[in-house]
């Protein structure tokens, strides 16, 4: 360890010599403990440190460029390094760095997002409330609609119905709601009143002489099926995203949102849409609910609400669901941090550089069409690639040993992994779910960078499966 580092700056004296990647590494693994990681592997092998980025790059301590094909945790949507959100903050540090909007109080920056969000979101939403992620999001979705029931005199409709393979944050309730497995397994205390139904996964969970149309009828129809199981009277929401993110980027078919939201409104069954990564652009719409042409009674909102730069998160409120909570008493939630000021400074300036210059419609009319026609060239006649799926500057490419049959490897995940790690390698981003792969790049990709993300990703999963004898 350079015994000049300061560890409570991550710093040197300016005599001393920079602090190397061994130095970053032995604090970070003595100390940091990583979400979502084997310690103990992480730490052997070391973990990748990253010191800054620009545009849609990161660098690392040992002076390597990489091109960041998932935008951070896919929320970096105007790209890194813009200098009008770190202004924005700066300003709103100096003049009020933090209070609180519990005790009758409010300050302007939470009011101006509040006002900008009305007017981006779909007319229907008017009302919102904050708080720091898209898991504590999913969580005051939750007593909001508890909250809408009671306040309608209909306090028996306790139970919501999610997905499996769902993701919906890591607290408690957000991780009940998310159907992982592998989360749930390391969770023995849920929350009540909360069961799933299988997910709209066509490739990987269609029978053979099912189409897609038929395959998205039948499991939406398993929400119709398990309302009745409860009973009308009992059930509150239907919460999942408009297209799986964590689960693999999963697009359902055509035929399946329309035939929720009728189920839903058939049944008086509240319907939430989890656009905390689906949201401020990513399909090419503002919101990925709008691509798929249905109408949730509450949105959770995050990650692209800052591009995050700073943590934010928000639920907005169809006015038929906000009006009785607003005229029916105190709504007991909320958090230190909800509508923080400098957090809502950094929002409105996000929202203002997506609006201004056009980035969302630039992805629906630009950027989106040459990033998802670059992977089905490139992937398109693939003899180990299932599919591509996605829409705008989101994609999932679904790994299979034989593509016309729907037949998925018996190890994908290994192989998913293993090309993930090798892009990583090769200096590109790459995210693996199951047995697929995934990108996300910043909304503000050009033709040149999404080349050089599909020319890697390609290099990365070809040179894989040689690794593994199966090209």
């Amino acid at each position: 360890m350079n015994h000049d580092f300061d560890p409570f700056t991550a710093t040197v004296q300016e005599s001393a010599p920079a602090p190397t990647t061994a130095d970053y590494r032995a604090l970070d693994a003595a100390h940091h403990l990583h979400p979502f990681s084997d310690m103990g592997a992480l730490n052997r092998a070391g973990s990748r440190v990253i010191v800054k980025a620009d545009g849609v790059y990161l660098w690392d301590s040992d002076g390597n460029r990489i091109i960041d094909g998932m935008a951070g945790l896919w929320c970096v949507n105007v790209g890194y390094g813009r200098q009008e959100l770190a202004q924005a903050a700066y300003r709103q540090l100096r003049e009020l760095p933090y209070y609180n909007t519990f005790f009758k109080t409010t300050h302007p920056p939470v009011i101006a997002l509040s006002a900008r969000l009305a007017a981006l979101t779909p007319a229907p939403f008017k009302h919102f409330f904050y708080c720091n992620s898209g898991s504590e999001g999913n969580d005051t979705a939750l007593r909001i609609v508890y909250r809408y029931w009671a306040a309608q005199g209909k306090a028996s409709k306790k139970y919501v119905i999610a997905r499996k393979n769902g993701y919906h944050g890591s607290t408690i309730a957000g991780a009940t709601l998310g159907g992982m497995d592998s989360m749930h397994e390391q969770m023995p205390s849920k929350v009540e009143h909360i069961v799933h139904i299988d997910q709209p996964y066509f490739f990987g969970e269609a029978p053979a002489q099912l189409s897609p149309e038929a395959f998205g009828l039948e499991r939406a129809r398993q929400l119709e099926a398990k309302i009745l199981e409860l009973g009308p009277d009992n059930v509150a929401a239907f919460v999942a995203e408009p297209f799986q993110g964590a689960g693999g980027v999963i697009f359902p078919p055509s035929t399946y949102w329309p035939e929720i939201e009728r189920i839903c409104r058939r049944y008086d069954v509240l319907l939430v849409a989890d656009e905390v990564i689906g949201g401020f652009g990513r399909t090419g719409k503002w919101f990925s609910h709008q691509h798929f042409g249905f109408e949730p009674d509450l949105l959770t909102l995050a990650k692209g609400l800052t591009s995050g730069y700073v943590p934010m998160g928000a639920v907005a409120v169809h006015e038929r669901v906000a009006a009785p909570i607003v005229e029916n008493g105190e709504f007991n939630h909320g958090h230190t941090y909800s509508g923080h000021p400098v957090a809502a400074a950094v929002a409105v300036a996000n929202l203002t550089l997506l609006r201004d210059e056009g980035i969302v419609e630039r992805v629906e009319h630009d950027t989106g069409p040459y990033f998802q026609s670059s992977l089905r060239e490139a992937f398109g006649h693939h003899p180990r690639i299932g599919e591509v799926a996605g829409a705008g500057l989101v994609a999932g490419i679904q790994l299979a040993q034989s593509p016309r049959e729907r037949t998925r490897f018996a190890n994908g995940s290994d192989i998913a992994l293993a090309c993930r790690d090798r892009a990583f390698n090769g200096n590109l981003i790459m995210r693996a779910s199951g047995d697929r792969l995934i990108l996300s790049p910043p909304l503000v990709v050009s033709h040149a960078e999404i080349d050089e993300i599909v020319d890697k990703a390609k290099h990365a999963i070809d040179a894989t499966l040689r690794q593994f004898g199966l090209l």
